[in-house]
């Protein structure tokens, strides 16, 4: 008896793998996923799919892939992008709701969608330079900083020749930043013939203290970039307030430049 019972559930597993083996998959294609923002850029790399509420897996743009799923189902998708620039450090931006999805599968069939996702409105925007408005947020060590204009667009420029060799800009102070993990970002445009760094300086009642976060490579054509402030601004436990800076040094005879545009820290 038992060797007939153990034959029976032989039977019965190899017959589930054999049909699980044999199904035919539908499959999603995702192009690209869109920022319903109006002058507001994006870098959105991947995305996060979700399939009723189970994650589906994370997918570098543009991407095909199948689920094997059918019939009408809940698809969730969030907005990747790569923290710090590093394809290493993928993550779904906590800032970009998601985007949903009922969505009706048939096996070996596919469907093609292009979600469109918002800036998160319950999260703050504290600071923001687009160079567009009257007056400048950022202050500046040197006379190599200036802004320019470019087919009606105005960005931040930081020029390093002859005598000048280092420079600096900062944003004001941000008093009330979020600690405890909670994520804190800065984004920014930019495109640069040399390196250049972003970091924070951390003000104290009694003292500032310079965090050096990320030296950023140069970029021909316009990039856009998200800095991950969190853990820096989580350790300046008892800080007074907070600045990001953007700091740049002469290389070699030849002048450096850096263009930038749409700073922006939220959290």
């Amino acid at each position: 008896m038992k060797k007939i019972t153990y034959l029976i559930l032989l039977l019965f597993f190899v017959s589930c793998k054999k049909e699980s083996a044999d199904t035919i998959p539908a499959y999603i294609q995702i192009d690209d996923i869109e920022l319903e923002e109006e002058n507001i850029t994006s870098n959105i790399t991947d995305a996060w799919v979700y399939v009723n509420d189970q994650l589906q897996g994370v997918y570098k743009l543009p991407a095909k892939f199948p689920v094997l799923e059918e019939g009408v189902q809940k698809v969730r998708i969030k907005a990747g992008i790569k923290a710090n620039g590093i394809a290493s450090s993928r993550i779904a931006y906590p800032f970009y709701d998601s985007y949903f999805e009922d969505i009706s599968f048939n096996p070996n069939k596919s469907k093609n969608i292009t979600p469109t996702v918002e800036f998160n409105r319950e999260n703050e925007d504290i600071f923001i330079e687009d160079f567009e408005g009257i007056g400048i947020n950022l202050e500046s060590d040197s006379l190599s900083f200036s802004t320019q204009n470019f087919e009606g667009n105005n960005f931040g420029t930081i020029t390093l020749s002859d005598t000048m060799y280092i420079s600096e800009v900062t944003t004001d102070e941000f008093f009330d930043l979020p600690q405890a993990g909670a994520p804190v970002f800065l984004e920014l445009d930019y495109k640069s013939n040399t390196p250049f760094l972003v970091g924070v300086y951390v003000n104290y009642s009694q003292s500032v203290v310079q965090k050096d976060l990320l030296w950023i490579t140069p970029k021909a054509d316009w990039n856009k970039i998200y800095v991950n402030l969190t853990s820096t601004i989580s350790e300046g436990i008892n800080a007074s307030s907070f600045k990001v800076f953007i700091g740049m040094k002469r290389e070699g005879d030849d002048t450096n430049e850096l263009y930038f545009d749409n700073l922006k820290v939220v959290y």
